[in-house]
C-alpha cells in the first residue's frame, strides 16, 4: 500500500527539519495523491526545482517508492515560481514542498532518480 501524499509530505518536513535543515510546506494538495514538488534553495540564492520523476525509472520492485527529477537548477527564485503556477494551472492538487540547507549534500534529503 502506497503511502498517501499527505503522510509522506509530512514525514519528510519533519524528518528535514531534524537534521538541522528547514521545510515548510508551500502548498497543500489533496491529501490522497497530489503530485509532490520540491523548491530547493541553495546557498547562493538561486533555486532547484525537482518534481515526479518519469514512471519508467522506477523499480517495478518496489512499488511505494518516491523518487523525484531535476527539472530547472540553479534558477532565479521568479522561474521556479512560474513553473509551479504554470504546473498548478493544470494540477491544483500538487504539492509544493520548499526546503533550505546549506551543508553541501542533499542526497539523504529526498530520494532521487538515478541520471
Amino acid at each position: 500500500m502506497r503511502l498517501t501524499s499527505e503522510f509522506w509530505v509530512s514525514a519528510l518536513v519533519r524528518r528535514i527539519n531534524g537534521t538541522g535543515a528547514f521545510a515548510a510546506l508551500g502548498n497543500k494538495g489533496a491529501a490522497e495523491a497530489g503530485a509532490i514538488f520540491i523548491k530547493f534553495r541553495n546557498p547562493d540564492g538561486t533555486y532547484d526545482l525537482f518534481g515526479p520523476a518519469p514512471q519508467m525509472v522506477y523499480d517495478e520492485t518496489k512499488p511505494d517508492e518516491r523518487l523525484f527529477s531535476l527539472l530547472k537548477s540553479a534558477v532565479a527564485e521568479s522561474d521556479v515560481d512560474a513553473d509551479l503556477e504554470k504546473q498548478k494551472r493544470w494540477d491544483r492538487d500538487l504539492w509544493i514542498v520548499e526546503i533550505e540547507d546549506y551543508r553541501g549534500d542533499r542526497s539523504d534529503l529526498f530520494p532521487l532518480a538515478a541520471d
